[in-house]
């Protein structure tokens, strides 16, 4: 049995955390998308490619057409793609803002579930797996456009995953409240960070989604915080 798996966004602060962790799980081929690369693998398994905007779905289209698939190979895919915008009122939001989170959080990964769905058409089968966000269901001020890209978000894979039972592909995706990354601690300097999401484990929580593939689907997983223990 050949194991693909497909990261987008594997350059930014959650994607090079979960690439490191995903490496060393019992994947046959890693095929990296990205609009750059700070790391190289030596690796023969990995595959990086460069990608413009995903937006625009012939480029999406382009970028998942590396992806080789036959009847044998199940296909996994973790989308880090996203991007957030607030601070203001719904009265002070700006046409231009609203579209840019709509593009950045729904419409890219549409084009990408929209292209990966007939991949697995061709294949044993697979899953997909996006990032939410914790405020997509619970509304907060100041955060209008971003909120209502991911609740929309949330719809496609509730959407995707009744349709996906036709197809063998399962669906979920993981909605943190915030996770540990530079600019998030940068953001917030005297938060405590001990009860941030890591990357390495979201990259965990996916994994364990990809394991259990053939049962686990719909279901959008809330990451509020974190404790030791």
């Amino acid at each position: 049995m050949d194991k693909k798996l497909i990261i987008f966004g594997a350059n930014g602060a959650l994607g090079r955390g979960v690439t490191r962790t995903l490496l060393l799980k019992d994947y046959d081929e890693i095929y990296l998308f990205a609009f750059k690369f700070d790391d190289s693998y030596s690796d023969p398994k990995v595959k990086q490619f460069i990608v413009k905007d995903l937006s625009v779905e012939k480029n999406v289209m382009s970028a998942l057409f590396e992806v080789k698939t036959n009847e044998k190979t199940k296909l996994f895919l973790y989308s880090t793609i996203g991007g957030f915008y607030g601070g203001n009122s719904v009265w002070e939001t700006e046409e231009v803002d609203l579209d840019r989170m709509i593009n950045m959080n729904l419409k890219t990964n549409f084009f990408i579930a929209k292209h990966f769905s007939a991949l697995v058409k061709k294949s044993l089968g697979g899953s997909i797996c996006f990032t939410s966000a914790f405020t997509a269901d619970h509304p907060e001020e100041l955060k209008f456009a971003y909120g209502v890209s991911k609740s929309g978000l949330n719809y496609l894979v509730k959407t995707l995953s009744l349709e996906g039972n036709n197809i063998n592909l399962s669906v979920n995706a993981i909605a943190p409240f915030i996770i540990d990354t530079p600019a998030n601690r940068e953001w917030m300097k005297n938060a405590n960070y001990s009860s941030w999401m890591k990357p390495e484990e979201i990259a965990e929580l996916v994994h364990s989604l990809f394991v259990h593939y053939n049962f686990v689907s719909g279901n959008i997983i809330k990451l509020i915080k974190r404790f030791n223990s």
